[in-house]
């Protein structure tokens, strides 16, 4: 029967076997981007239901804490329980409608004795005896009380079962139509094929030697053979070109992607924060007015920091954008004064981390952007008090030998870990990957370091160990006045 097949398929015309084998990689296609829609759908209702869920447990948490119940903070086919596990096991509370339980109410003590053990809330997809399929959320709101919500997926499911019937349906028209009209256009767009093969019968008798790989088809000069030849050439030469030009394209979107990915991440948390301090002034301000100044400075410290972060990518963007001249101001400056400003700064902000100066009794001028170059000396500085204790001794020298200007940020403090050394300059790269954010930091300040000496023609190297930690900036003398 196999075998029928195959033979079958060998006798049809290129044109309806091209058809087919377009119908079969469209049925792939669609078979792919059917899927990823539909997970995309499920997993985007599902994460609008747990942030449903996260928004009503906070009001609720509240109503419980502040009044004892839940009144006015129920939604309709959900279920709730309060537990108290004050003494080890949960007890449930009765509730104030029987209908707030579920039948399976052994799922929800399960639920809660988990979250008695987990510094988190908890999420659990169940399936409750005669309601069907819920998302189930544990909180704690105050010590020893733990609630449990429970949201129906139902609207989920049946959601997404109709975006598979419409997929499925539209998909199956779209591949009837494109193997029809498919056929239909391979079969004229062949026709110049059909006419070289005949061409090349009537030369049949002539030696056809094969001199490229891209293009086999050959002709000697007769019936048309010399802009064959011709097409043949332009064709492997822009492959050629084609090739280089896609191996620098996927280098470039590669790196555009992992940057993308990277800046996604880091702005995902200062816009959540922004989001989540957002409504809580609203909920102040119709609530508790006197809360509102609190949550109104979290909210500006957020978009603060968001700010920079964008200033620092915008700033590295420009950096990287070979054919956009860098964007420094060069002026005559003097590198030591540019030194003492940035150590009376940090002395302010950081006087548990005393301070030393070194440099020699003249000056040295260089052309160079000043702005950019205390941003890279109060980077350096400011990863020093950060990531050091109090009381560490951090030191500035300035030297100039063999014709390079070098300023060296060294601390005592405990060192940088050798397997985290050499990406200390990666964008994004925290080694304190923990409390890093939480201090404000965002992983780009010694790669916008590093970027603006590379502008600067300059090079800045690590050396670290226990006791000993020194960043070492080097820029070369020739770019003096």
């Amino acid at each position: 029967m196999i075998g029928r097949l195959r033979r079958t398929y060998r006798r049809m015309r290129l044109g309806t076997r091209m058809a087919l084998g377009l119908g079969a990689l469209a049925l792939v296609v669609f078979a792919v981007v059917g899927t990823a829609l539909t997970t995309y759908m499920r997993d985007y209702l599902s994460a609008q239901l747990n942030e449903q869920l996260m928004l009503a447990q906070i009001a609720q948490s509240k109503s419980i804490a502040d009044h004892g119940t839940l009144e006015g903070k129920k939604y309709y086919r959900w279920y709730y329980a309060v537990y108290d596990v004050s003494g080890g096991t949960p007890e449930l509370r009765t509730p104030e409608d029987p209908a707030d339980l579920p039948k399976d109410v052994h799922t929800f003590t399960a639920l809660a004795r988990a979250q008695a053990d987990s510094d988190s809330e908890l999420l659990r997809t169940e399936h409750l005896k005669g309601a069907g399929i819920y998302r189930l959320r544990a909180c704690e709101v105050e010590p020893g009380v733990i609630l449990v919500s429970a949201a129906p997926m139902d609207d989920i499911e049946d959601t997404v079962s109709q975006l598979i019937t419409i997929q499925v349906v539209t998909f199956v028209l779209a591949l009837l139509a494109l193997v029809i009209f498919g056929r239909r256009m391979l079969r004229r767009g062949l026709k110049p094929l059909s006419d070289m093969a005949h061409t090349a019968q009537g030369i049949s008798s002539h030696d056809l030697t094969e001199s490229a790989a891209r293009l086999p088809l050959r002709a000697d000069g007769r019936d048309g053979g010399q802009e064959v030849e011709e097409l043949r050439t332009a064709f492997n030469t822009m492959l050629e070109h084609i090739d280089d030009s896609l191996a620098v394209r996927t280098e470039a979107e590669q790196r555009l992607r992992r940057f993308v990915a990277d800046a996604s991440h880091e702005l995902r948390t200062p816009l959540m924060s922004v989001r989540g301090y957002a409504d809580l002034f609203q909920y102040a301000a119709a609530h508790s007015p006197e809360e509102r100044d609190k949550h109104l400075a979290r909210l500006r410290a957020e978009a603060a920091r968001m700010s920079v972060l964008l200033d620092d990518l915008l700033l590295l963007a420009r950096l990287d954008a070979a054919e956009v001249e860098a964007p420094l101001r060069l002026e005559d400056a003097d590198l030591v004064e540019l030194v003492r400003q940035a150590a009376d700064a940090f002395r302010a902000s950081r006087p548990d981390h005393p301070l030393t100066v070194t440099a020699g009794p003249d000056p040295v001028r260089l052309r160079l952007d000043p702005l950019r170059i205390r941003q890279v000396l109060d980077n350096l500085l400011t990863n020093a008090g950060v990531h050091t204790p109090a009381g560490t001794k951090v030191s500035l020298d300035v030297s100039v030998s063999s014709g390079t200007a070098t300023v060296r940020v060294g601390d005592s403090g405990p060192g940088i870990p050798a397997t985290d050394q050499a990406r200390v300059f990666d964008r994004f790269y925290r080694i304190d990957k923990a409390r890093s954010r939480d201090r404000g930091g965002s992983g780009l300040g010694l790669a916008v370091a590093r970027s603006l000496l590379r502008a600067h023609g300059g090079t800045v190297e690590l050396t670290s160990r226990p006791g000993a930690t020194a960043f070492t900036l080097k820029i070369p003398l020739s770019r003096t006045a």
